[in-house]
């Protein structure tokens, strides 16, 4: 069976998805099959894999940092927040239902039994299993039950390491709160200590860590530096959303509304030399932007009124009136058409205005759309002419059904991986153009195609421009990760807590 080590943090955003993804790229390069697992994850980034399941984005960024497939094995349970008291539970890649908070507390317990099935499956096949909590095992207010910390290393029988984040200052006592916090048996489990996102001369740290470990009577097996590495962000608290950028040649601005999901879906687009690509929430913040993405969301309508409210709508409006490029996946796309319904209740209920941009009308749906999709771009007119033709790949996850009008033009054609046909999806109208489809800047010829229409919109020569093989480029991501790791990282000692285990 496989052996096990735990990833835990003291708290939301201490680096612990980045760890466990080094860690699974370093034991793959060492020899050993190793999988990534995370028993919940509460994100609005997710995945659908090739038999149409949805799963956290953060397991399966440390699946393709191990080398191996993405599977729900690695994440029996992901929660959707749909508002700021409830989300959306998914169970072994599909809806189980939306729960309050409370009503999910008292709940999870029952979920037991489908974590360590999924578990069980991924000890029968890999030789190292790579757990990664969530939040902070101090929490104490949610210690009961446990099934993501503590409680899923004991289920597990994993050793522990605790990763705190320097970065955001009071480390020590972010480490040593933590442990003291734990119960006697909990402290136990923890193994390793690890200082992570350091900037400077270490050797300022050391009569630090020299306390930490005699206060604590744990070893510290590394201290992590603040790593530039490009791999995919596990939820809205990435750092790259409040980054401020400066313009390049290429302009996108996306629009950051409350409960944007997905946002992975424009990596491919950040990484292009030469392109800049900014998330913006104020209208003033817009500035002069060459083409501006209507982004995923995981409650439409919210967020389209928070647009309305906040003066958005109106800003984006002003630049399509001016031609200016406008582009909307999934949520950002049912944004741009004439309506929007919700006769069940998915989302806010009733009915409301859309912006109006393309000639279409929304209807959410009791059931979710889950699947891959590849195909390619429609002929297409206007200023989105030269997108045509370029090939897609990607995923389709909403709840919406969207027909377009009489004399609407789609904007793409797919091959739907799980029912095993074809269809149109999107719709696209002179400067504006939408589709259902994440991952669709992911292969390279669709980049390509996107930075030529924007160039020669603005009158540049983008010859010099050239995008990216983003799948090699994140190979090279996970392999700068796991070389930086095994500088600063105690990987014998590592070794020496996974084999004795706890």
């Amino acid at each position: 069976m496989a052996k096990a080590i735990m990833v835990q943090g003291t708290m939301s955003n201490a680096g612990k998805s980045l760890l466990a993804a080094g860690l699974c790229r370093i034991f793959k390069q060492d020899g050993y099959r190793v999988a990534p697992f995370k028993s919940q994850n509460m994100a609005l980034n997710s995945f659908i894999t090739e038999e149409g399941l949805e799963m956290g984005r953060a397991q399966v960024m440390q699946a393709e940092a191990a080398g191996i497939a993405p599977s729900v094995l690695m994440n029996p349970i992901l929660l959707k927040p749909t508002n700021d008291v409830g989300s959306q539970v998914i169970v072994n890649g599909e809806v189980l239902g939306t729960m309050s908070a409370r009503d999910y507390f008292k709940y999870k317990k029952k979920l037991i039994p489908d974590i360590m099935k999924a578990y069980h499956k991924l000890e029968e096949t890999y030789d190292i299993i790579v757990i990664e909590g969530a939040g902070s095992p101090a929490e104490i207010n949610l210690k009961e039950e446990d099934i993501v910390n503590m409680g899923m290393a004991k289920m597990a029988e994993a050793p522990v390491l605790l990763v705190g984040d320097i970065d955001r200052g009071g480390v020590f006592a972010q480490l040593i709160g933590t442990i003291e916090l734990l119960e006697k048996d909990e402290q136990d489990m923890v193994k390793g200590l690890i200082i992570n996102k350091f900037r400077g001369d270490k050797t300022i740290l050391d009569p630090g860590i020299k306390m930490l470990e005699e206060r604590s009577g744990i070893p510290v097996v590394g201290v992590a530096p603040y790593l530039q590495i490009q791999v995919e962000d596990e939820d809205s608290l990435s750092e790259r959303l409040e980054h401020s950028q400066e313009v390049g040649q290429i302009d996108i601005a996306v629009v950051r509304v409350p409960r944007i999901s997905n946002f992975t879906d424009f990596n491919p687009l950040e990484s292009i030399p030469g392109v800049s690509l900014r998330y913006v929430k104020k209208p003033q913040d817009l500035k002069n932007p060459d083409m501006i993405i209507l982004p995923g969301t995981k409650n439409t309508m919210e967020d389209l009124l928070w647009m309305r409210e906040s003066g958005m709508e109106a800003a984006v409006l002003k630049e399509a009136s001016h031609g200016k490029l406008i582009f909307g996946i999934c949520g950002g796309y049912q944004m741009l058409g004439e309506t929007l319904s919700d006769p069940y209740g998915v989302e806010a209920g009733g009915t409301m205005k859309g912006m109006g941009l393309l000639p279409m009308d929304t209807v959410f749906a009791k059931e979710k759309t889950r699947t891959r999709v590849t195909g390619k771009v429609e002929a297409l007119s206007g200023a989105y002419q030269a997108f045509s033709g370029a090939e897609i790949e990607g995923y389709e996850i909403h709840m919406g059904e969207t027909n377009l009008r009489s004399g609407a033009v789609p904007a793409v054609s797919i091959y739907d991986h799980v029912s095993g046909k074809t269809k149109t999806d999107g719709a696209c109208s002179e400067n504006v153009c939408g589709t259902y489809v994440h991952g669709i800047f992911d292969k390279e010829s669709c980049t390509e195609a996107i930075i030529k229409l924007l160039g020669e919109k603005k009158g540049l020569d983008v010859s010099q421009i050239s995008s990216v093989d983003f799948a090699a480029f994140k190979e090279t991501q996970y392999d700068l990760l796991a070389e930086e790791l095994r500088k600063h990282l105690n990987m014998h000692k590592i070794y020496e807590i996974l084999e004795k285990g706890i």
